[in-house]
């Protein structure tokens, strides 16, 4: 039957000393390890659910971050879309004007009819494509699309985006095929082109705001989630220089311990001396 074995005093409270020492230690070399000086809600309750919370929102806000530059994209694309079909549109007003000319020297139909005519619907006929393929992952702006943006996580601030037709047909002042029968049919061409020409560049101004809002709550968000991360790792980061002189001190103490636990022993030793 195995008996307990009794210690003094002074060996007793030497042994609780080095045992509270080695917890210390550990600590201190986990909080090394890891980096940080909360570990667990057991560590400091307050500091890592507050620190989670923080570290969510930032994952929350990353993932609308991820949106916005979708967003941009889109913008983007459509940006490049009127630039190509504002090019179109000017191509097709030198042709018409060409015609013009034509026409009035000619005091009926312009002499090269066929051709202007052939020129101006080739020109019509790739407007159209590019507004066609002016979208970005399904989303088109130059072919009714609209675009949504959610810039925060409970979506009471979004900017939406309405698309618009810019196919020939699709202009408040639709453009046709090309008649170029005399001056009057002609210049109905041109005053359409016109037409489209402002539709064109004011919309091209709508999409540059958009595009400079998302933009500046990009970098906001961006900035934000930084701020975030950082309110977090100040919660629960370590200071590695504090914890290393930590270690150092605790390392001399657990030394001064053991000679201490030593020098408690001594007593007991001296007893076997009477025997």
């Amino acid at each position: 039957m195995a008996q307990d074995v009794t210690l003094t005093a002074a060996l007793r409270t030497n042994l609780l000393s080095l045992q509270g020492t080695q917890k210390l230690m550990d600590n201190t070399q986990l909080r090394l390890a890891t980096g940080k000086k909360v570990n667990s809600a057991l560590d400091n309750a307050n500091a890592f659910f507050a620190s989670q919370s923080l570290t969510n929102r930032a994952s929350d806000l990353s993932r609308l971050l991820d949106g916005m530059g979708q967003a941009i994209q889109v913008l983007k694309a459509a940006d490049e879309g009127i630039t190509a079909i504002t090019s179109y549109l000017e191509q097709m007003q030198a042709v018409a004007q060409e015609a013009l000319d034509q026409a009035n020297a000619a005091g009926g139909a312009p002499v090269d009819q066929a051709s202007l005519e052939a020129s101006f619907d080739e020109l019509s006929g790739q407007l159209d494509s590019v507004a066609g393929d002016s979208g970005y992952r399904g989303t088109n702006l130059l072919d009714s699309g609209t675009l949504d943006v959610t810039f925060n996580e409970d979506a009471t601030s979004t900017l939406s985006v309405t698309g618009v037709d810019f196919s020939t047909s699709g202009f408040t002042t639709p453009i046709t095929a090309a008649d170029f029968t005399d001056a009057t049919t002609i210049q109905a061409s041109l005053d359409g082109i016109k037409a489209a020409l402002t539709e064109v560049r004011a919309q091209a101004r709508s999409f540059g705001t958009n595009l400079n809002i998302i933009q500046t709550r990009q970098d906001f968000t961006q900035n934000l989630i930084n701020t975030l991360k950082e309110g977090s790792d100040k919660l629960v980061l370590a200071d590695n220089n504090e914890e290393g002189a930590k270690l150092l001190a605790l390392q001399t103490q657990q030394q001064l311990g053991v000679t201490s636990l030593s020098l408690a022993s001594q007593a007991q030793q001296a007893v076997l001396r009477l025997f």
